[in-house]
């Protein structure tokens, strides 16, 4: 594993140091006002050793976001392989959690156009997904800005969150490899 520079931050490899600082973005209601309940400490933790074992299995997941001479943990931005069954998986999604003194700053669009670009060039994906709550207005916009596409057909309801959650309902975007050839 090695890691991904941009012209202001460095998507690398997880610490034992950056466990506090995540453990207090899940706990944050704000950050986690879109995720059926903020996380423990121990579940913040466990998601962390997921994300390596993520890493260790698929070769990429989601990154640990530095920014350079402001913070050394942000929050994370990367892929993963949902563990859920949809009419669109299997597939490789893009996400982020930025903690919320960088919100607005466009760090989140940043990183995640260089994960998609180390998605189509390096690891030869087809197609990236990236799934929210549809009142997700602020990840829904850097779904755009980074060139996603919504097609409301494609909106599903979670099957990890119970019929008539507040949050089951998801909108799906999706962006296709580039043609290389072009």
């Amino acid at each position: 594993m090695s890691e991904l520079i941009t012209a202001r931050l460095r998507l690398r490899e997880w610490r034992d140091e950056d466990l506090p600082p995540f453990a207090a973005m899940n706990a944050d209601p704000d950050v986690m006002r879109y995720f059926p309940e903020t996380l423990e400490r121990a579940e913040s933790d466990a998601m962390v050793m997921r994300i390596r074992a993520h890493f260790a299995t698929f070769g990429f997941g989601p990154w640990a976001v530095e920014i350079p001479g402001v913070t050394e943990f942000a929050g994370f931005v990367g892929l993963m392989v949902p563990a859920f069954d949809a009419h669109f998986t299997p597939c490789i999604e893009i996400g982020w959690r930025l903690a919320p003194g960088v919100w607005g700053q466009g760090y989140a669009t940043e990183a995640a156009r260089t994960v998609l670009e180390d998605a189509f060039e390096v690891l030869a994906q087809d197609e990236v997904v990236s799934l929210t709550v549809p009142t997700n207005l602020r990840s829904r916009a850097v779904m755009e800005r980074i060139g996603m596409t919504r097609s409301p057909g494609d909106d599903f309801d979670h099957p990890r969150l119970p019929s008539g959650h507040v949050l089951q309902r998801h909108v799906l975007y999706r962006k296709r490899r580039p043609d290389l050839r072009a």
